[in-house]
Parts: C-alpha cells; structure tokens; sequence
C-alpha cells in the first residue's frame, strides 16, 4: 500500500479507517493544527488534558517533521509521530490536569488532529455480552428491579445446564453457579483452559455459554472462590482442584457412586449424543472373571498388578480367541467398565471370544515415566506381559491382538505397536497425546517415527474429542490426531479416524472403546474383510 508523502495527500486509508474506528458517539471534537516548519522556526500548540483522559486523532508529517507532547515547563513527555511513517494514528492519555504543548519542528509540512475525548469518568468496559436469551431475559427483570428468585425456582426445577436451541444441529448450553463471591472457574465440558464464569450485574448468577453440536456428551465440574495463588505457571492453575465440585443443580452425575460432590462429575448428555449401549449391565448376560496378580518386570526393575478379564466360558485354546491390553487399568476398571463391556459385546456376537489385560502403574510417577515412547516399557510388554499372559491362558496372534488406552495410554499403544508390531497388529487409541516429544525435540515426535519407517502390519482406531484442540497456538489432541491419521493413511495404512462432540473425558472413552472393539474386531467387520 503507497504511504502519503505528507499531510497534503491526507491519511493512508488505513489511518483513516482506525481514525474514524475509535469515535464513538457522544464523545466531543477537540482540537487542530497544520503548517510548515524550519529548525529555526518550531511550532507549538497548547493542549488542555485532565488526568485520565483520553484523546484520540490522527497525524501527517513530512519525513524531516516531528510532532512531541510537553509539559506545562517545557519538558518532553513523549514523541506522538513515528519517523518511520509519514502519517499515523494519535492516541493518548492525559498524565495529569493541565495545559500541555505540541511542538512540531524540523523541515517540512504537518497536520495533526484530535478529534475526539473521553473523560474518565465516562471510560467504562461494556457489558458482557449475553448470548443466553433466557439470561438476557433475566438481565432486563434485573434492570427494572426484580430479583432472581424465579429463575433459580425454573433452574431447580428443570435441572443446569441451560440448554438453548440454536439451529438444527447446534444448542446454546449456559452453565451457572449460584452465589459465589470471587469468581467461578469451569473445570472441562467444552472448555479447553477452564472457563471463567461472568457475574450477571451484581446478582447471585454466575454464568458461561457456549454453542456446541448437538451431538456432545462432556462431564465437567464447577469450581467457586478458586484460591488466587501468587506467582505464576501450573500452581496457580491447578488451585481449581481445590473447589472443583459436581454441579449442585445437574442431577446427572459421573460416576453414580461418588463419595461426594468433590468425587464425581456432571453430566452434560444433548439430545444427539451417540449411544453407548454396552456400559451397563444387562440381564441374562454371564460375567466374566477378574483375577488381579503380581507381575515382576525384569527389564523395568518393578512390580506392578495386572488385571485378568476372561469372559464367562472362556477357552485358552479357543480357535477365534482375542486379546485386548489396556493401561490405566483402575480407570478401565471403574470409570470405563470394561468387563461389562466386553461381557455385554461377546454375549452379542459383536465380537469374537476376548480376553483383556488391565495394567497398573506402579507409583504415581511412573505413568509418565512408562506410557510416553520408552523402549524399555515397550520392550517389557512384548517380552513380559505377553509371554507371561500366555502361561494363564491369555494368548492370541498378533493380528487378533488389540493394544489400546486414552491419553498418554493411546501414545503408549500406538508406540508398542510401532516397536513390536510382531505382537501388537492393532491399535486402539483414545485421545492419544500425539503432541508429545521428548525434551527439546520438536512436538510430534512418534508421528516421524512412523514417516520414517516401512509399513507395518498394524490396524489403527484414533479417536479424538472436538473439543482436545490445542492452546496457545500450540498443537492439541485434536490437530495432533488428524496428523497422525494422515500419515497413517498416506503410507497405506488401514485407518479408522473417530472425532466425537466430546473432551479428554472418561465419558466419552467408555464409548468409543466398543467402536474401536468393533472396527478393529468386530464380527461385522471381520465378516467383510
């Protein structure tokens, strides 16, 4: 774009356009100037400012002009002219009550204008925007003096979220929170970088909305009067763990026996949320065993407990046998409930005989230690587990044997199955951390791993919420996902990509666990292949 040459060709287009962007209405024109100047020869102008003002306009200049703001005694307070550009936009605020000057000097034609003032007093954010209708509704009884008596008489009644439809395929969903002081944070649901709730006028309604499809499932929790921790970086954001609660007014809660509202989350279900038919316990249906032992990993140099599913008639020799192996186990355990699962989809026929592995982490440290790309855990699955599964009758070939888990669990399985694909041929991952990358390394590190080697004879299932995308700019679950998969395919991979209306949530994972069951081997599928 051409820059003028001076204040005779007037404004670039795009000065002109933020000039006129920040008037407002009801704001006052103040004041301008123009002319030519000589070093010998400056030119000053009296500008009158109280404290907190501020001023906005624009300016010209010739290259060998400056334009500078002084004090009642003549000194410099700052250069409103940029050398660089011969035109600009002149903003500022008034540093005390007083006459000041602008002095223009050096060779050549000005013009600067101020063409607009905001006092102080009159300098106010605008109101939060209220999307909710039912929220705005309530804003205006509000401003005529009512009370929020009645709204939370509906809300008890109907149950939070605050569900508004939007269009055919998305709602509104508004989550609230009653009375709390400070502030209220929202700690999942849709929200990747826990949401701040806004406070409607000076009434006991915290609220946030957002649109999402139809379609979503998301448990969240809601947390008041979050502790406000000095200092910066992780501490302060995980002081929500400290108030974080189920929603008192949602009657749905996950899972159903928590100790308290501290032990359990909501439930946020829209009228399209998929089926998940298989994770409750149905009558007629034989359970399978549980059996918890102790295994001892020479390569690691720990012991940890695996847990043994076999299904109601389960035969080590069994011609069609499968094997599912899962991290996490305490999760797959509770949250997903594996066994009803498998019970349920074998007494179906939608899968075949399968048999599951439910490992622990020994400490609590050794989840991150283990479950990102680490040779030796890999190593201690193919070598250890597998042979030492074999001996209690748990064994099936490589392509009948399905590795999988969420989070750094699918990264887990999907490196087993990269290291040793002679034991693992199919994979099962529910939002795997495919951003990860060891220190210094740049993010994605395993997708490069699988550019840079041959195909293996390996399946995949990549499941992903659409609400795991990144922060900061920074890549996320979602996008890291969506790379993986395209590398997968573009190497000739067999890919099954699944994105649902969810987070990185125990939720949505007890569901997408019979699809990945049923695309890697389900009997429908087998039967087609």
């Amino acid at each position: 774009m051409r820059q003028t040459k001076g204040w005779r060709d007037g404004l670039t287009p795009a000065a002109l356009a933020f000039a006129l962007a920040v008037m407002a209405p009801g704001w006052s024109a103040a004041q301008s100037a123009q002319g030519a100047v000589t070093p010998q020869a400056p030119a000053d102008q009296p500008i009158s400012m109280q404290k907190g003002e501020f001023l906005a306009g624009a300016w010209t200049a010739d290259s060998g002009v400056t334009l500078d703001l002084l004090d009642a005694s003549g000194r410099h307070v700052r250069r409103l002219s940029d050398r660089e550009k011969s035109a600009g936009v002149l903003m500022l605020v008034g540093p005390a009550d007083g006459v000041y000057t602008v002095r223009a000097q050096g060779q050549g034609a000005y013009r600067w204008t101020v063409t607009e003032r905001l006092p102080l007093s009159a300098q106010h954010a605008p109101a939060p925007v209220i999307d909710s209708p039912r929220l705005a509704a309530l804003a205006q009884t509000l401003a005529q003096g009512g009370t929020t008596a009645a709204f939370w008489e509906e809300v008890a009644q109907k149950g939070t979220p605050l569900v508004e439809r939007v269009d055919a395929a998305n709602d509104r969903v508004t989550f609230l929170w009653r009375g709390a002081e400070r502030n209220v944070r929202l700690f999942g649901g849709p929200s990747t970088d826990h949401a701040q709730l806004s406070r409607l006028g000076n009434s006991d309604v915290w609220y946030v909305s957002f649109v999402v499809p139809r379609s979503a499932r998301l448990s969240y929790r809601l947390a008041p009067d979050v502790p406000e921790l000095p200092g910066a970086g992780m501490a302060r954001r995980r002081a929500i763990l400290a108030t974080a609660q189920a929603d008192p007014h949602n009657p749905k809660v996950y899972p159903e026996r928590g100790m308290d509202a501290f032990q359990t989350y909501s439930v946020l279900e829209l009228a399209d949320a998929p089926p998940q038919p298989w994770v409750e316990p149905r009558a007629g249906v034989p359970a399978g065993t549980v059996e918890a032992l102790d295994l001892r990993s020479d390569i690691l140099g720990n012991t940890r407990k695996v847990h043994l599913y076999r299904p109601a008639g389960w035969r080590p020799d069994g011609p069609d046998n499968h094997v599912l192996v899962l991290f996490d186990a305490g999760a797959y355990l509770g949250r997903v409930p594996t066994p009803t699962i498998l019970d349920n989809m074998i007494a179906a026929g939608a899968i075949p005989p399968t048999a599951a592995l439910l490992i622990d982490n020994p400490t609590a440290d050794s989840r991150g230690r283990e479950l990102p790309p680490n040779p030796d855990f890999a190593d201690f699955l193919a070598r250890e587990l597998m042979p030492w599964a074999r001996k209690q009758g748990i064994v099936a070939p490589a392509a009948r044997t399905v590795i999988g888990g969420s989070s750094y669990g699918g990264l887990a399985s999907s490196y087993a199955a990269l290291r040793h694909p002679e034991v693992f041929g199919n994979v099962l991952s529910q939002s795997g951390s495919y951003w990860w990358a060891p220190p210094g390394e740049e993010d994605q590190w395993l997708t490069r791993q699988f550019v840079a080697v041959r195909k293996l004879p390996v399946r995949f299932f990549l499941g992903a919420g659409l609400f795991e995308s990144g922060r900061g700019g920074q890549p996320g679950i979602l996008e890291t996902n969506r790379h993986l998969r395209d590398v997968l395919l573009a190497k000739g991979y067999l890919v099954t990509h699944r994105e649902v209306a969810g987070g990185h949530d125990y939720l949505s994972w007890r569901g997408t666990l019979s699809d990945g069951l049923l695309e890697l081997i389900g009997t429908q599928q087998q039967a087609s292949r």
